[in-house]
């Protein structure tokens, strides 16, 4: 058996394998309700035998939302049509995680498939918040900067998603600290030019990441694993890089955090990123070979034997796959042969294995 389709334990809860859908927005809620197409786009994944699916990024406030549609945890409605599609998931033993987040900055656009950049009030938009009052770029709307009780509002937003997340039955937890997003733009120097608590050194920059971590592992069993996504380089001089990553990861292990999902960029637009296979992979092997903590590595996987050389050489412990999996629901059966392993197949679909 190969290490891709061989299961790992991560606390208390094991996985099947290896394999982990990334978080990818839908862009297909309403009001953070889900949905028919988020148990059939979710349901899909799990019956074509993923380990992990790690729902796309959710809501902790309405305002914390990248669009109008995407998913929220805000309130108590949302949780009985998020249980439907966890309690379908667990039958196909495949393990349901949540990405909490708060898009800051980056918030009140528009849905990509119907128009680019900020969604203005009169169309349904909102004000954006952020560590500082810098715009995204010169189409967005200057963001109000937090004080000190606003941030311990989100803060405990946070906490009080992941609340609602046990509720669902979510098994692991992530929270979104990448891509530009409000808790990346306050470790980067670029976005947070503070001079309270939560600015100025790498130790205030990290705090409010390292306080939603503390809080959310105070509320959610020890046997359940946490997880910080982050992005490790913005790409930017003097901006966040690989050398802070690494120091925050080491930060964050010392709080009970049990795996970094290393992605990168998103915080400043234009950046100049060469997207191609492994472009993140040295990322996410510096951060596990230098730290006590493990890492998930994405970035443009397209083959098991890809993700098989990945674990093999130690550079990660988990594999993310995101485009690929939306391209291939059916990717961990399908491809499992290629590595040669024998995976269960849902007896539904036993007259197509070959």
């Amino acid at each position: 058996m190969s290490l891709l389709f061989s299961p790992v334990s991560l606390r208390g809860v094991r996985l099947k394998n290896r394999l982990v859908m990334s978080s990818m927005c839908q862009y297909s809620a309403t009001d953070g309700m889900a949905n028919d197409w988020h148990l059939i786009h979710y349901g899909s994944r799990a019956v074509g035998n993923v380990g992990l699916i790690m729902q796309e990024a959710t809501a902790v406030l309405p305002e914390g939302r990248i669009s109008p549609n995407d998913l929220g945890l805000w309130n108590d409605d949302q949780i009985v049509p998020l249980k439907r599609i966890c309690d379908f998931l667990e039958t196909q033993d495949c393990v349901f995680g949540i990405q909490l987040a708060h898009a800051g900055r980056k918030a009140s656009t528009y849905t990509p498939w119907i128009g680019d950049g900020p969604v203005p009030p009169e169309k349904g938009g909102w004000q954006t918040v952020a560590p500082s009052p810098i715009p995204f770029d010169e189409n967005y709307e200057k963001p109000h900067e937090l004080n000190k009780d606003e941030i311990i509002d989100i803060e405990n937003a946070f906490v009080a998603a992941a609340e609602r997340a046990l509720k669902v039955g979510y098994r692991v937890f992530e929270i979104h600290a990448a891509h530009g997003y409000l808790l990346n733009e306050f470790l980067s120097k670029t976005t947070n030019t503070r001079t309270d608590e939560y600015g100025g050194s790498f130790e205030n920059r990290i705090r409010i990441v390292k306080e939603i971590a503390r809080k959310i592992r105070d509320v959610i069993p020890a046997h359940y694993p946490l997880f910080v996504r982050i992005s490790a380089s913005d790409y930017t001089e003097n901006g966040w890089d690989i050398e802070q990553s690494i120091a925050l990861a080491q930060e964050l292990s010392t709080i009970d955090v049990d795996l970094i999902d290393v992605s990168s960029g998103g915080l400043v637009p234009n950046a100049r990123i060469n997207v191609d296979f492994g472009y993140q992979l040295k990322f996410s092997q510096r951060i596990k070979s230098e730290t006590d903590i493990m890492t998930g590595t994405v970035g443009m996987y397209v083959t098991p034997e890809q993700a098989e050389s990945i674990l093999s050489t130690g550079m990660a412990d988990l594999v993310f796959l995101g485009r690929e999996l939306l391209r291939n629901p059916y990717f961990g059966l399908t491809k499992a042969g290629n590595l040669h392993s024998d995976v269960k197949w849902p007896v539904q679909y036993l007259r197509a294995k070959k």
